[in-house]
């Protein structure tokens, strides 16, 4: 049996600030990103675009909100009664304490089969080694050709031709036309795969459509369009949808982006590793201050649902004013009173702390002179020890012994000799004057 440790004297006091960012890690971590099933209800639509509501099934029920960035590319307005699934991130609110999910996408019920359907094939294709990392080709740094499959009608194709010429508009670009879209599509792009394939007209190939429903992109997901994937001998880069869609082919892709312009990106030549990692950076940063913006952003449509009118507030503090001015006139004798008193009590004070200013500066004149007589004296102490100094110098200068008529003798290795033992014959000296050198030969010696 496992007993939780005691509480202590040492344990640490939390404030409820500190406790309620600790839950909100704590859920953030624990609970990824997920899809959630349940009825719409209190739904409401904030003036600032953010819309809040609960999620309920028959037993219980949560809070959600959806940010104005999140819900402006819904094509829908959920209403109460709806049964919907969410896809959300289980949070805290802390200034309140609630917990709640901060709603990336919603869609309306029903669509779970083809999830079923979805995850199935995935999971087969899986198995089966199409998605292997080991099985993935590199993307060329410098491609001489580029090669797109899509729909010439497509806005992201316009996305990508844009982003490339932006990029590295020096790069051909071949378009294997298909549509992306309808009863037959997943053939057919298949079929413009291989079409690319075979002729070898490109290094890297960008298979790609904009975002949609997940009818919109189940060509996507058709086991046809992996295997043409898988077997395409050129890198292929999927760029299907939103950042938020995934689709078969995105598995079987040698490079996965989360839009067709980020596929562009991909397939094109990068700029320097260290601008890869300020990206990184910068996204990451993104991320915090969008998660800070959609907190505080909440938090104004809370305060803004406690606006108090601004008459009620006026007549609160002109109620408050009367009750003030009451109390002051009330007690104006008595602070003038008391005002006089402490007013008395200082001067007194004051007059008893009053210095005496011409003993002051009587005693400041005398340090003045004794500061001056100081000074001087110290001065000539000094100049007296610098002479001596200078004398004792004078002395000891070899330059003054060589003035005199004297020389110093070195030999070869620089050592002063002193003693003609120290030379031989035919040695060479230097010899120093007082000014100027000579060079010396010995030719004898006692």
């Amino acid at each position: 049996m496992h007993f939780a440790p005691a509480l202590t004297d040492e344990s640490p006091i939390l404030s409820i600030s500190e406790l309620n960012r600790r839950a909100k890690q704590l859920l953030e971590k624990n609970l990824p990103l997920m899809w959630i099933a349940g009825e719409v209800s209190n739904f409401t639509a904030a003036a600032s675009g953010h819309w809040y509501f609960s999620l309920k099934d028959s037993n219980a029920q949560v809070r959600c909100a959806m940010f104005r960035h999140k819900s402006q590319y819904l094509d829908w307005l959920p209403k109460n009664g709806d049964q919907v699934e969410v896809r959300a991130q289980v949070t805290l609110y802390e200034p309140r304490g609630e917990y709640q999910l901060n709603v990336e996408n919603i869609r309306r019920a029903g669509l779970g089969a083809l999830y079923e359907i979805f995850e199935k094939l995935k999971s087969r294709l899986e198995n089966e080694g199409l998605f292997d990392e080991a099985a993935k080709q590199p993307l060329p740094a410098f491609p001489k050709q580029i090669g797109i499959v899509t729909s010439p009608a497509a806005a992201a194709l316009r996305d990508v031709l844009t982003t490339l010429r932006r990029r590295m508009p020096s790069i051909p670009v071949i378009l294997y036309p298909t549509p992306v879209q309808g009863e037959g599509a997943a053939a057919k792009i298949a079929e413009s795969i291989r079409i690319a394939a075979s002729r070898a007209e490109c290094e890297v190939l960008i298979v790609c459509r904009g975002g949609g429903s997940i009818e919109d992109l189940w060509a996507f997901n058709e086991e046809v369009v992996a295997r043409a994937i898988h077997a395409c001998a050129i890198p292929v880069v999927s760029g299907i949808g939103h950042e938020t869609d995934f689709t078969i082919a995105d598995f079987a892709a040698d490079r996965r982006a989360p839009t067709p312009t980020a596929a562009a990106e991909l397939a094109s030549p990068n700029r320097a590793d260290l601008l890869h990692r300020v990206e990184a950076a910068q996204g990451r940063l993104n991320r915090r201050l969008r998660q800070k913006l959609e907190q505080n952003m909440q938090q104004v449509d809370y305060l803004s649902r406690r606006l108090v009118h601004p008459g009620e507030r006026l007549n609160a503090r002109l109620t408050h004013l009367h009750h003030l001015r009451q109390r002051l006139n009330n007690s104006a004798g008595h602070t003038l009173a008391a005002s006089g008193w402490q007013m008395n009590k200082l001067a007194s004070r004051l007059a008893a702390a009053k210095p005496d200013i011409a003993a002051r500066e009587a005693k400041h004149g005398e340090l003045e002179r004794r500061l001056q007589f100081s000074l001087a004296n110290r001065l000539q102490h000094h100049q007296t020890a610098l002479h001596r100094l200078e004398a004792n110098l004078l002395h000891l200068n070899p330059q003054s012994v060589f003035a005199r008529g004297f020389s110093m003798v070195q030999a070869a290795n620089g050592s002063i000799v002193r003693d003609s033992a120290q030379i031989a014959l035919g040695e060479r000296l230097a010899l120093t004057f007082a000014r100027g050198t000579a060079a010396a030969t010995v030719i004898e010696k006692e």
